[in-house]
């Protein structure tokens, strides 16, 4: 290994660690993933002929310019999935279509409300992504259970929920996303085979920690809830049930337009988010004739300042800096060492990146992963091979194990003030049980059910 190439190893090494103590050091990691990848490049272009072989003078130049603006192209194609995923489920929001969530959640038993949050936190985040439903979760959850005890007992099984929806559904989660838009698993092979070791990877959690609730809850009126939520809303009721069922639809349809078309899934998310857009502009030309003081205030040209555009720069640094690893061989070396390690076996591998990305994010986790292991036309590194449908239920779950594990553990320990140690306590256990169930079962269904992928 060149010393030009251990010092790329090396910024990447320090920025992943200021990353990692983001909370010590005050320093918002998309600043810092950002510094990273400008190093990484920068230093690669001190001498990028000892990457690129086969050029000289100006033209190694061009070469190694246009290898960065092909990783930044496979790159922005995750990027621009995730805005317009965003802006979509930020629309449907800001006009109340997570309203009937609220009300269906309603029970009296504790242990009836946790199956019913563990469940529709699943099917939401599978739609949806983990973050959001997250948020949206505790939100829900602020207003039907008062006692802040019981309510971190619930808040925890969304985090386990979140992580475990997000993982079957090729648009459930960043590392889905990044998987699907690579095209190393497709979205019929990662619903059909991943599905069960999900559920079972929150069910086996659920039983635990329905052991912790007892009784029932303070009586709660939903109704009051919902006429106040009426009033501050712009859209008549049947408006928001086509915004709510358009906005989610849509994300439900993106699988199935990539497969008509064959065209990346960004652009099946822009197509939606652009159908969303202009049915919310009918709307509003409507509202403005029957009430010409309207204000616009969740118009989309607005609610487009409110999506999180560090959380956006972030996954740009991180992407680019992987892919600078990629690109001077790093990646591919380390992929090869960890088979020879365990002797090819990829439920060893995924599993032990599974705990990792409990410690660490798990976007760069898999971008790595995407590096060192190039697509094989057979096998388990084929397309829905068992490595690449293991490496997003590992990442994805695995998550779960640690309270900062995950974009949802981190929001929701913000949100309900869960320490660090009382999750690792009291939860973190339940999440690795449930973890290696699943993965077990996995082992199950490819075993005897499907040794083939469909």
């Amino acid at each position: 290994m060149s010393s030009l190439t251990i010092a790329i190893v090396v910024v990447f090494v320090l920025g992943y660690l200021f990353i990692a103590l983001e909370s010590i050091t005050k320093v918002n990691k998309a600043a810092v993933a950002l510094l990273m990848f400008v190093a990484c490049w920068a230093l690669f272009m001190v001498n990028p002929g000892s990457y690129i072989s086969g050029f000289t003078g100006n033209e190694l130049v061009n070469e190694a310019c246009n290898a960065i603006e092909r990783h930044l192209g496979s790159t922005s194609t995750t990027l621009f999935f995730l805005m317009g995923a965003m802006t979509i489920v930020e629309i449907v929001d800001q006009n109340g279509g997570f309203n009937w969530v609220q009300s269906r959640m309603f029970t009296k038993s504790k242990r009836g409300l946790l199956w019913k949050i563990a469940f529709m936190t699943f099917f939401l985040s599978a739609i949806l992504d983990n973050l959001t439903t997250s948020i949206v979760m505790i939100m829900i959850l602020r207003k039907l259970v008062h006692d802040h005890k019981d309510r971190i007992i619930y808040a925890s099984l969304v985090i386990i929920a979140a992580n475990a929806g997000g993982a079957f559904s090729p648009i459930g989660d960043v590392t889905t996303i990044m998987l699907w838009n690579k095209g190393v698993i497709t979205s019929l092979g990662i619903i059909s085979e991943v599905f069960v070791p999900a559920v079972v990877s929150l069910i086996i959690p659920a039983l635990i920690l329905q052991t912790q609730l007892k009784g029932e809850l303070v009586n709660y009126n939903a109704n009051t809830h919902e006429s106040l939520d009426e009033n501050r809303l712009d859209f008549s009721n049947i408006e928001r049930k086509i915004i709510f069922f358009i906005g989610v639809g849509g994300l439900m349809f993106v699988p199935v337009f990539k497969s008509l078309t064959n065209l990346p899934p960004f652009i099946g998310i822009l197509f939606v988010l652009g159908v969303l857009w202009t049915i919310t502009e009918i709307f509003y030309h409507r509202l403005h004739k029957v009430n010409s003081e309207v204000t616009f205030q969740k118009r989309v040209s607005n609610l487009l300042s409110r999506i999180d555009m560090t959380t956006i720069l972030f996954f740009l640094g991180i992407l680019m800096a992987v892919a600078c690893l990629e690109e001077v061989g790093i990646l591919t070396s380390l992929g090869s060492t960890l088979n020879t390690t365990f002797h090819g076996n990829h439920y060893i591998v995924t599993g032990i990146i599974g705990v990792v990305s409990s410690i660490v994010d798990n976007v760069p986790l898999v971008a790595g992963c995407m590096g060192m292991y190039p697509i094989a036309p057979t096998g388990d590194i084929a397309v829905d091979g068992l490595f690449w449908q293991l490496l997003a239920y590992c990442a994805g779950v695995g998550g779960s194990i640690l309270i900062i594990g995950s974009a949802a553990g981190v929001v929701v320990m913000g949100l309900e003030k869960i320490t660090f140690g009382w999750y690792m306590k009291k939860v973190s256990w339940i999440a690795f049980v449930g973890y290696i169930a699943g993965i077990l079962s996995y082992w199950l269904i490819r075993t005897y059910f499907f040794a083939t992928p469909l």
